[in-house]
């Protein structure tokens, strides 16, 4: 059994190389030449841990092939996955014009039985209207089956997730698709769920959407602590120690971000909205994501008198580590503020670089992080980066002009930081003014 592989971006890339790792031949395809070309010499066009070994290491054994003809590809291989880009349109609804273009490929080129995988994420319905898509386009009638076999990847992890997931979920009507999907899974071990492909589609929708509330609803409780003189990381380590809420999902932070989350709740809101629902938790759920940065920088600002002229050293652009993925990176809302503020803002990330909306902005991006902390007033963490976690902060501290730390993903050890002469300020980490041994200490 033969797999084609449509679309080399995250997922795709990611698929592909689990599929080969399990022994199957796996052609990739890409409409992008530059793409394919850049794969070919065993580069992956972004960050993600392990990609670039595996993908060399099956280029060389013939294992995995990658290709821009799509022809040859849709007629050499019996089994084809999708997955391409869903980006999100202006009303927040899946944009599916990649899904119907590879719709139409299919049709044009297939001429025996194709087994049709959808590992896009696509709004709930659409394995049914991609059958159709595809038997309207066919020149003559050749049978395929339509699964739906969502993805579940974290990046930064998401070779290890897709080698070792936590299940496989499989939407099929019909047993035959059911039998050789387990076939193709054969080599990974994880429990496999069988059901309908609406359902495996919400399933997807629903996994995000509640990972996301679980960050909302911690980070909303944050506020409270902060109030109240609680710290909510310890509130989250008793939560987390009752196994039906769990640990995962549960530190709080300046907001979610990635490529995921807030499409993926954007998508079920319009669902839900085009059959007259409104899923209002899911609502508050946005709502408390889109106001923390500001709700904490509003904070800080106070403490240290204003931003205005002051350099703040910003660490981390990446909405989490080992990934250099900017989308919707809580990052990006924190330095606009700053920027608004009238803050002279200089950047470091290990591996993710300005965007270019920021880049002719007056925020400079520093190659270390002692360039990016000599005279600053305040650091700002936004990226849970080790690079920064293990960082020397007794030097940091020696190069800046005021040693304010906002530690946005709550990643340090306070009293560690306080030892080595921060004034350190957390997420619903209560702090005391009065240890400030005078208000002369704060910036004027």
């Amino acid at each position: 059994m033969n797999i084609l592989v449509m679309g080399m971006g995250y997922v795709g890339i990611t698929t592909a190389l689990m599929l080969a790792e399990s022994g199957w031949t796996v052609t990739g395809y890409d409409v992008d030449e530059r793409k394919i070309s850049s794969l070919k010499q065993g580069v992956v066009p972004f960050f993600e841990p392990g990609l670039d070994a595996l993908l060399s290491q099956h280029l060389n054994s013939g294992q995995l092939h990658v290709t821009s003809s799509v022809k040859s590809a849709i007629k050499q291989n019996q089994v084809i996955f999708l997955c391409v880009g869903t980006p999100s349109l202006d009303d927040g609804s899946p944009d599916l014009k990649y899904i119907h273009s590879a719709a139409e490929s299919i049709a044009r080129y297939m001429q025996e039985y194709k087994l049709i995988v959808v590992k896009s994420t696509v709004p709930i319905g659409t394995n049914g209207r991609l059958t159709e898509w595809i038997a309207s386009h066919q020149i003559s009638a050749v049978p395929f089956d339509v699964v739906s076999n969502p993805e579940f990847l974290r990046e930064g992890s998401a070779l290890y997730d897709s080698l070792h997931p936590d299940r496989i979920v499989i939407g099929t009507d019909h047993k035959c698709a059911a039998r050789q999907m387990r076939t193709i899974y054969n080599a990974i071990n994880a429990p496999i769920l069988i059901t309908e492909p609406k359902t495996a589609e919400m399933i997807k929708y629903a996994s995000n959407a509640f990972l996301a509330t679980k960050i909302s609803y911690m980070n909303e409780l944050a506020r409270l602590c902060d109030t109240l003189q609680i710290h909510i990381d310890d509130v989250a380590k008793g939560m987390g120690m009752d196994h039906r809420i769990g640990a995962h999902f549960l530190k709080a932070g300046i907001g979610y971000g990635g490529s995921c989350f807030p499409k993926d709740i954007n998508a079920l809101l319009n669902t839900a909205s085009g059959h007259q629902h409104r899923l209002t938790i899911l609502e508050q759920v946005v709502q408390v994501n889109n106001t923390q940065h500001a709700f904490y920088l509003d904070k800080w600002e106070e403490i240290v008198g204003g931003f205005r002229n002051k350099n703040v050293a910003v660490f981390g652009l990446s909405f989490k580590p080992d990934t250099d993925d900017l989308r919707e990176s809580p990052s990006l809302s924190m330095i606009s503020s700053l920027i608004s503020k009238r803050a002279s803002v200089k950047v470091h990330d290990p591996v993710a670089k300005l965007p270019a909306q920021l880049s002719s902005s007056p925020v400079e991006q520093c190659d270390s992080i002692d360039e990016a902390v000599t005279g600053a007033d305040a650091i700002i963490l936004c990226t849970d980066w080790n690079h920064y976690k293990y960082a020397d902060w007794s030097r940091i501290h020696s190069l800046m002009k005021h040693p304010f730390l906002f530690d946005g993903k709550n990643a340090l050890n306070r009293r560690e930081m306080e030892v080595a002469g921060f004034h350190y300020f957390g997420i619903g980490q209560p702090y005391e003014t009065h240890k400030l041994t005078s208000r002369s200490q704060l910036l004027p």
